[in-house]
């Protein structure tokens, strides 16, 4: 795949840390409202509030940072498969929108519509899916922070077809 010259990479890297930002900035919001549900404010008023930022911020913002940084991954030096911290923030950000896209936005539509009569396991869930993503998305910092271990390595040729190869001559 082609690389973009370093005024379109840094453009693209800011990109990426503002969408990056603004996902851990809703997905705190998330957090902060769930808690104070559990702290006793009115779930009637909080939950549609919940709902709210979750479909219209949070998924999207998601899958707008997804979609950049394996944009980054490719048009950049970095590779997508090329770096162990890449991969893994690769593995890290796909299981997470998954999981936003398939498990907490309907979660959070159906906690807007219940308010009040949401029951407690599925409050519960509302602090517990955020602290979880806030977690992973600061795993992915520090990744992209340190980029440990360094390179993968690269694929071995097939010993037993080049030594066919050899034979067959």
């Amino acid at each position: 795949m082609p690389r973009i010259p370093p005024t379109a990479r840094k453009g693209l890297l800011t990109l990426h840390l503002v969408t990056s930002l603004g996902w851990l900035g809703a997905d705190l919001v998330l957090l902060t409202l769930g808690i104070a549900v559990q702290r006793g404010a009115d779930p009637a008023v909080v939950y549609p509030v919940t709902s709210l930022v979750g479909t219209v911020l949070f998924a999207p913002l998601s899958v707008l940072v997804w979609l950049i940084g394996v944009a980054s991954a490719l048009l950049t030096p970095w590779g997508l498969l090329r770096y162990r911290w890449v991969l893994v923030k690769l593995v890290l950000t796909t299981v997470m929108v998954g999981l936003v896209l398939f498990l907490l936005t309907p979660n959070l539509r159906h906690a807007g519509a219940m308010g009040a009569a949401l029951p407690a396991r599925d409050r519960a869930d509302l602090v517990i899916a955020p602290a979880v993503s806030t977690s992973l998305m600061i795993i992915a910092t520090v990744l992209s922070t340190y980029k440990p271990w360094g390179r993968r390595p690269a694929a071995r040729p097939n010993l037993v077809s080049r030594d066919r190869a050899a034979t067959t001559m």
